[in-house]
């Protein structure tokens, strides 16, 4: 489970609006018959209209200056483990977000606690993603797509007769290399805009800043994640603590849908792993044998090649080589947006 908190687009190319945003997230409905398409719900709806959506969070921005962010955007990304756990079943993917809201919620602190109800929100189900620049196949197919692309122009050079040259060999040259590139679906080599394969059911949340009565301000983007200041004089609590939200939102699933979380799965893995590598790997390698067999599989899905046999588990002996081998392999493969855990 991954989950991402983003602050509204501010400058001369974004909108002040959220409508942009809502037009985007109703892309997958454009070429859906009605009852086939993803409708936006909240706390309570199951079916909220764009048009009401936009008018809600934009009409929810009191005293805020122009520089200041209207909206935040969450997006959780289930991994494809998760997902095939749940079926892929929406009703439970929405059950689960009304309840990381109430995590989202509590996860403030504030004088007055803060409650889903103070929350105003709306979220929507998609199930497509699309390969872009940064993702990894996209990346180690790019020296073969550069060669095809030259290949392409000289191909339209040599029947404007502006080149010499045989066009069917040149042809044959842009299918060997279109075969000989290492990311391929179905027989095709991947390129950017082509459709993901397997399980890519993600919820995108619009939040509003502030609270549902328009009074109170709302950041989950605070630096401060629970402290006091003081305004005129009086103590004030303030703050948004991330770690807090995304550790419940994570035993929330757990807990709603029985799911027996591996370590490398969880958010204590990825602290772990940006703070201290060596002990992630220490860690992982202490495992009991069923639970390290299970990480290992879903690293090795992601793309995350170990040796598997002779590795010490003493802290102490952890060989640097290896370890920097490691996380090398896990950052490409995190980076690159492959890592279903």
């Amino acid at each position: 489970m991954y989950i991402s908190i983003t602050k509204q687009h501010l400058g001369s190319t974004f909108s002040q609006s959220s409508g942009d945003f809502v037009s985007y997230l109703e892309k997958e409905n454009e070429d859906k018959a009605l009852e086939l398409q993803e409708h936006f719900f909240n706390q309570y709806n199951d079916r909220v209209s764009p048009e009401q959506v936009i008018k809600d969070i934009d009409g929810n921005t009191a005293k805020l200056r122009k520089r200041d962010p209207k909206f935040y955007s969450l997006t959780i990304n289930p991994s494809q483990r998760e997902l095939k756990h749940i079926r892929n079943d929406p009703e439970r993917l929405r059950k689960y977000v009304r309840e990381t809201m109430r995590n989202y919620a509590d996860a403030f602190y504030r004088d007055t606690p803060v409650s889903v109800d103070s929350i105003k929100y709306y979220a929507k189900i998609e199930y497509k993603r699309h390969y872009k620049g940064y993702d990894k196949a996209i990346k180690e197919n790019q020296p073969f797509k550069a060669k095809i692309v030259k290949l392409e122009h000289d191909l339209v050079k040599i029947r404007n007769g502006e080149l010499d040259g045989n066009t069917k060999i040149v042809e044959r040259q842009i299918s060997k290399l279109k075969a000989q590139a290492p990311h391929q679906i179905d027989g095709k080599m991947i390129e950017q805009g082509m459709k993901k394969e397997g399980l890519q059911t993600h919820i995108h949340i619009v939040v509003s800043r502030k609270d549902s009565s328009n009074s109170l301000s709302l950041s989950p983007g605070s630096s401060h994640k629970a402290s006091e200041a003081k305004l005129n004089g009086n103590p004030v609590k303030r703050g948004f603590d991330r770690d807090t939200f995304f550790e419940n939102a994570e035993k929330t699933f757990d807990r709603l849908f029985k799911y027996d979380r591996n370590f490398v799965e969880s958010y204590t893995a990825r602290k772990m792993y940006h703070k201290n590598i060596r002990l992630y790997f220490a860690h992982l390698m202490k495992l009991p044998t069923n639970e390290r067999s299970v990480a290992f599989k879903l690293l090795g899905k992601a793309g995350v090649k170990l040796p598997l046999l002779n590795i010490p588990t003493n802290q102490v002996q952890l060989a640097i080589k290896t370890i920097k081998q490691f996380r090398k392999v896990l950052d490409k493969a995190r980076d690159a947006g492959s890592i279903g855990i």
